[in-house]
């Protein structure tokens, strides 16, 4: 018998098929409203990282007919003057989403950046009134990266209803809100991190295992249940100083696990293009709404 290997969940291929549908919708929509939708994305410094990931952002925007209005700030860039510029995008009609990209310099404060930033343009669905509407299973703006995991699962038809999910990572931008996305799903929801008490036995309980914690490899074979769905969060870049070279990879043990998994994402290609494709979609979102849509 040939060994086994899971089949890999593509983030890739649906985040393009995404794009093209929400392009067919701006087409439509933009002759009703007299403008296409706006995503303002406002970055600090020159961190190499962030800048690739605006990069695929504002790329991402121009391909579906999106308007992008990019603010890439000097690093000695005040707390008052992002302040003042969140402020006038809250305003700005043409703007129908707002997004910081972080992590922003050390000497901002970047919590109250965001709660300064509406709500309803708030499309990384980060505001506690956004989380507050997350956690009463309310209508509105969704975390962009735990909505790209559902996406992704419910594509391949691995609803959560039913299953037992554990989520490795406790962060507000992806571990919790994903917990509470997998619970409104109807998942049996487990949530782990660095200070749980044998992590590998809990992962182990997993019909899908999630991994979001930012550590190389931190998921090994011996964590999996044979036959469990893997979502690697993670996208770590690490150095291979024999050939003097960097490379991606996630918080699992991609090779070994896939001998194991029925279901996989790889890094990079999984996750990744479904965080910016849900960006697109919660723009468009806000747009509908603010423009009274359907």
């Amino acid at each position: 018998m040939p060994p086994h290997v899971a089949s890999i969940l593509d983030g890739k291929a649906l985040a393009l098929r995404s794009q093209a549908e929400l392009a067919n919708q701006i087409e439509q929509l933009q002759p009703q409203v007299g403008r296409p939708p706006g995503l303002a994305v406002l970055m600090v410094g020159d961190n190499p990282a962030s800048a690739a990931y605006v990069r695929n952002k504002e790329r991402a925007c121009e391909k579906v007919g999106m308007a992008s209005f990019g603010h890439h700030l000097p690093a000695e860039t005040t707390q008052a003057e992002l302040a003042q510029l969140i402020q006038s995008l809250n305003q700005d009609p043409r703007v129908d989403g707002i997004l910081v990209q972080l992590p922003l310099p050390d000497h901002l404060d970047a919590r109250s950046l965001l709660y300064a930033i509406n709500p309803d343009k708030d499309v990384d669905g980060l505001h506690p009134v956004n989380l507050g509407r997350l956690v009463r299973s309310e209508p509105g703006l969704r975390s962009c990266t735990p909505a790209g995991v559902i996406r992704l699962l419910q594509a391949y038809q691995l609803g959560p209803a039913g299953k037992q999910a554990v989520v490795i990572g406790r962060s507000i931008l992806v571990g919790k809100p994903l917990a509470l996305m997998l619970l409104e799903a109807d998942a049996t929801v487990t949530i782990a991190h660095s200070r749980s008490d044998d992590l590998a036995t809990i992962a182990r309980q997993a019909d899908i295992l999630v991994a979001a914690v930012g550590r190389p490899g931190l998921v090994t074979a011996e964590w999996v249940k044979p036959g469990a769905v893997v979502i690697d969060v993670g996208i770590n870049r690490v150095s291979d100083n024999a050939v003097d070279k960097s490379y991606l990879v996630g918080d699992v043990d991609f090779a070994a696990v896939q001998a194991i998994a029925g279901w996989i994402t790889p890094v990079p290609g999984g996750i990744g293009p479904m965080t910016v494709a849900m960006l697109l979609e919660n723009t468009v979102w806000s747009y509908k709404q603010r423009n009274g849509l359907k």
